[in-house]
Order: C-alpha cells, then sequence, then structure tokens
C-alpha cells in the first residue's frame, strides 16, 4: 500500500500513466526525421539537411553520368549542327546557321541513305518479329528441355555484331559462299550480294534477322505467359482450335509488347551501323560501290570521319533523333488509341 504522500513523490511511470497507453510511449516520442532533444543547434540543422539531401545523393551519380556522357555531347552536337566545323580544325569554327541542313535536304545521297534505312528496316523488322511470335508460340507450350531452346535462341544475341558480320560476308561471299552455291545447286544464277541493289539490302537485314529474332521471341514468350489461362480454356469450350485460339485470343493480348517491339526494332534500324559497315568490307562506309546498302548511320560516319566534315555529320545525328523523335510520337498516338478502344 502507498500513501497518497507517496504517490504525489514518485510519479506514475510511462506504462501506468493512462491506461491502454504503450510502453516508453511518454518519452521521447519524436516524428521519423525530427532531431533528438538535448543537442546542439548544429547538430539539429545538420541532421534535417541529411535527411533532406540523401536521397539527392543517392540519384546523383546517375544525372553526373547522364549529363557528362549524354545531355553535353548532344547539346554539342546540336551547336557543331550550326557551324562549319572541320576535324582537321576543330578550333576554327565558323557560324553556319541552317546551312547543314538545308545541304541535306538538297542531297541525293541524303535522301538515297533515307530510302536505305527505310527499305532495311522494313526487310529486317517484319519478318525477324513474325518469326519471333512463332518461336514464342511454339515454346509457349510444354517442350522437353525448354530451358536449353531458349538459351539457343538468346545466344545470337549474345554474339559481337563483327562475328556475327564475317560470318555472314563469307556466306554471301561471291565465289565459294554457301548460299551462291545452294542458288547453284537449285539451278539458280549466283547473285553478287555486295554489288546489287536489293541482294545487298537483303543480305544486310538477314544479319539483323538472326541477331534479334531470338531476343524478342523471349520478350513475346514473357507477354504470352503472363495471358490469364481462362482465356484459351473459354475459347476452347467455344470450339476453337489451337490457330483460332493464337489468332483471337494471344495476338490481341500481344498488341501492346508488339507496340513495343516495333518501336525498338524501328530505332534500331534508325541507328543500324555496324552490320553495313563490315559487310561493305574497304567500300563498308560508302554502303557499296554505288551507296545501294549506305544507312543514315553510315552517312553519318562517312561525313564526319572520312571526309572530317563535322558539322554536316551533326546535322546527320540530329536528323536521326528527330525521327526517334517523330517515331515515339507516333508509339504514344497509338498507345492512346489501343486504350481507348479497350
Amino acid at each position: 500500500m502507498t500513501s497518497p504522500k507517496q504517490a504525489l513523490a514518485h510519479p506514475a511511470s510511462s506504462a501506468e500513466a493512462a491506461p491502454g497507453s504503450q510502453p516508453g510511449a511518454a518519452r521521447g516520442a519524436h516524428g521519423r526525421g525530427t532531431p533528438p532533444e538535448g543537442k546542439s543547434p548544429w547538430r539539429s540543422r545538420l541532421y534535417r539537411w541529411d535527411m533532406k539531401a540523401s536521397p539527392y545523393v543517392f540519384i546523383a551519380p546517375f544525372f553526373v553520368i547522364f549529363g557528362a556522357f549524354s545531355l553535353i555531347p548532344l547539346l554539342y552536337t546540336a551547336w557543331y549542327s550550326l557551324h562549319d566545323v572541320q576535324l582537321s580544325s576543330l578550333d576554327t569554327q565558323t557560324w553556319a546557321g541552317l546551312d547543314n541542313y538545308q545541304n541535306l535536304l538538297s542531297s541525293d545521297f541524303f535522301w538515297n541513305a533515307l530510302k536505305n534505312t527505310f527499305t532495311i528496316g522494313v526487310i529486317s523488322t517484319v519478318p525477324q518479329l513474325m518469326a519471333a511470335i512463332g518461336l514464342a508460340h511454339l515454346l509457349n507450350y510444354r517442350l522437353r528441355g525448354s530451358t536449353v531452346w531458349r538459351v539457343v535462341m538468346l545466344t545470337p544475341y549474345a554474339t559481337s555484331v563483327a562475328a556475327a558480320t564475317l560470318v555472314f560476308t563469307l556466306l554471301y561471299s561471291w565465289d565459294g559462299g554457301m548460299v551462291n552455291w545452294l542458288l547453284d545447286f537449285v539451278g539458280i544464277d549466283p547473285i553478287n550480294w555486295r554489288e546489287s541493289d536489293w541482294g545487298s539490302q537483303f543480305a544486310v537485314s538477314s544479319i539483323v534477322i538472326w541477331r534479334w529474332t531470338g531476343y524478342n521471341a523471349l520478350i513475346y514468350l514473357a507477354a504470352m505467359q503472363a495471358i490469364p489461362a481462362d482465356l484459351y480454356e473459354s475459347a476452347a469450350i467455344d470450339g476453337a482450335n489451337r490457330w483460332q485460339q493464337f489468332l483471337h485470343v494471344t495476338v490481341p493480348q500481344l498488341r501492346p509488347t508488339i507496340l513495343f517491339t516495333v518501336v525498338v526494332s524501328t530505332i534500331g534500324a534508325t541507328q543500324l551501323f555496324g552490320e553495313p559497315l563490315l559487310f561493305g568490307g574497304v567500300s563498308g562506309s560508302k554502303g557499296g560501290s554505288e551507296h545501294q546498302y549506305q544507312t543514315l548511320g553510315l552517312y553519318m560516319y562517312d561525313q564526319g570521319w572520312i571526309i572530317g566534315n563535322l558539322g554536316k555529320a551533326s546535322a546527320i545525328a540530329w536528323s536521326m533523333f528527330l525521327i526517334l523523335l517523330i517515331v515515339a510520337a507516333i508509339n504514344l498516338l497509338v498507345t492512346r488509341r489501343l486504350r481507348k478502344s479497350q
């Protein structure tokens, strides 16, 4: 028993302060981010600054690297595109305004490179994505060794551009190439793949198809595995066979993924450089003896590093950037319409 005087002399502890209160709730109940009491003012300010500045410090390396290696070169290229700059005399720059862009619009080589980029992009993208959907549809079923097949499909993507292009160059060789040997075996005249217009573009496109089909197939496979099984069961109950299920269930569910792969493949086709450069050999930067497969990337390289006109090369780079912005805008419009239709 405690007397009233003893109760006044010994105040209730935090656990006895009020019914239902948590132990320790009465002492030092500080909110998160509030500096502890009893510290000096400068330590309180340092604590508050630490709580506010730490997130920005954590994400700062990304923005520093992005600014140093992406944003500053992009802006510097835009500055170069408005000047007459030669590779041999970088310190000597004369203002040219939009002359470099006007020269591009009046250049037959630029329009030829743009046309070649478009045709090679179509020839390589359409068969590539169609084959990728078909392979993903096969792998979506339970197959023996499915993991092994997925690794095999991803192997071409892991192969370097140089190695793949050199192998295909031997396959398409005029004298002794396996492709011409097969054509001759079935009674078709051999084709000079490097010198013909459509032949050279088809050869370059085949390299792109071989390297990227497996990569896109794995993307489609991941999207197919996310499709609810109830849709296939409902279609099977309605009497739909495997092909009808693929057309009316799988393909509609893959529309966002198909749109994504089309945009990524278009960006890759616009920036195509390594395959045609190595395929052409000595005349690789020219895109063949008659520029028959010279892409925008090769045209930019030829103007900047072979001829040495960095101002015009910068204008070509920004033209490619504007094309990619147009592709991104079209992607955005199509995506919005798809969402509204759904």
